[in-house]
């Protein structure tokens, strides 16, 4: 049995990481204010930040009918548990990771002295810090499962896709049990279901003796999403790294051992979409930019006009990463934020009464990732909802319009070829 503190961890964040997490196309070089910002944020970081891990692998896990038991305390996520199921998994280790309070303060700080740029800045290497932390101990927890022919999946979170965040206590409350060691630092669930310190993360990793079954299984392999470059264990190449390129396209067929070609998932073309044709062709032409990379993942920014209650109009980018066509175009990144220089936002009435809280909610909720861009299709959510971001139903309504302009902008484009 595995347990892990570490109050001391690598928080040596990849600046491709980060500028990936501020907004910055991969292969633009941050200069003049951004660049000074961005090396400002690392140094305080460095002086005053307080990060730890923890980790405690469970004495039990079993999966039933979509359902994961841990020990004796139940959740419920069918992603997570068809993939525990597809892997054969037979353990679980329950993950917290936390880039400390003090960051947390000094952005809140930086709001109120009306400094925006170093709000920013802060927020969002406090997200890279706790994505950095989580990386790291998946390698560590890798490298241990290695050595005792097992392999590790990847992590999933309450939050995530199909994951009600109310579960986030219950999974916190699992994680400090027993007589087991205390956490190294602050956390706690609050009835929202958000963390605080609110730069932190729980997460299950799943585990598994059948090895066979998760070397052909991309999907099963936490590789392809983690950045951690000098590992020993590598199965599969980074997904943002240069070196991901046609070794993503094939496959090795566990039985005979032979190089064989996967096969080609393309889009649904006779798609039944909750929104009209017309107003799709409209918004892919004039809000939607994509861009097709080499390694034929897709970069996708998508501008949404909208209103408060107020008549106050803002403008959110959504930023959306796709994989190759031939793998099904899987959701490998998302997210939400006020476009730069947009003040109409803050109009929004949940906003006003509690700034953090909304922005952090609209920050975590990443809707189908890790699913094919098809899932949209069939997805349950609200087929209308207000102009705001106020409320989750409304969120979710409009990553619905996002992910469903992109299967359409991608569907006539796959037409065009």
């Amino acid at each position: 049995m595995i347990e892990l503190i570490d109050t001391i961890p690598d928080t040596n964040v990849q600046q491709a990481e980060y500028k990936r997490l501020l907004g910055f196309p991969r292969d633009r070089v941050l200069e003049d204010r951004s660049r000074e910002l961005a090396e400002w944020a690392r140094e305080w970081y460095a002086q005053n930040g307080k990060p730890w891990l923890y980790a405690r692998q469970a004495e039990s896990l079993h999966v039933t009918n979509g359902s994961i038991c841990i020990e004796d305390q139940t959740f419920s996520s069918k992603p997570l548990a068809n993939m525990l199921a597809q892997a054969g998994a037979d353990g679980a280790i329950v993950v917290a990771v936390s880039a400390g309070p003090e960051i947390e303060a000094a952005s809140r700080e930086a709001w109120s002295e009306e400094r925006p740029d170093e709000y920013f800045f802060l927020e969002i290497y406090g997200s890279a810090v706790v994505e950095h932390l989580t990386t790291m101990t998946g390698g560590r927890l890798c490298a241990w499962a290695e050595s005792r022919g097992m392999a590790v999946l990847p992590h999933y979170s309450p939050g995530y896709s199909d994951w009600d965040i109310s579960q986030q206590a219950a999974l916190l409350s699992l994680l400090t049990r027993g007589d087991k060691q205390p956490l190294p630092g602050p956390l706690e669930s609050l009835d929202s279901g958000m963390l605080r310190p609110k730069k932190s993360l729980i997460a299950v990793f799943g585990l598994t003796h059948h090895t066979d079954r998760v070397r052909p299984l991309s999907m099963l392999v936490p590789c392809e999403n983690c950045s951690f470059a000098p590992c020993q264990f590598r199965r599969a190449p980074y997904v943002r790294s240069p070196e991901f390129s046609k070794r993503e396209s094939v496959a090795i067929d566990s039985d005979s051992a032979q190089v064989v070609e996967p096969v080609q998932i393309g889009l649904e073309r006779n798609a039944k979409y909750t929104v009209n044709a017309r107003a799709l062709r409209r918004w892919a032409e004039d809000r939607l930019s994509l861009k097709v990379k080499e390694d034929g993942s897709v970069e996708a920014l998508f501008r949404y006009d909208g209103t408060t209650c107020g008549d106050r109009s803002f403008i959110f980018h959504y930023h959306v990463t796709l994989g190759p066509r031939g793998q099904g175009y899987p959701i490998r990144a998302q997210s939400c934020h006020p476009a730069p220089g947009d003040e109409g936002h803050r109009h929004m009435c949940r906003y006003m009464n509690n700034a953090e809280h909304l922005m952090v909610a609209i920050d975590h909720e990443k809707p189908l990732l890790g699913q094919r861009l098809n899932d949209v299709l069939t997805w349950q959510r609200p087929t209308t909802g207000p102009g705001c971001h106020c409320e989750p139903s409304s969120r979710k309504h409009k990553w619905g319009l996002v992910l469903e302009t992109i299967h359409f902008a991608l569907v006539q484009r796959e037409e065009q070829l």
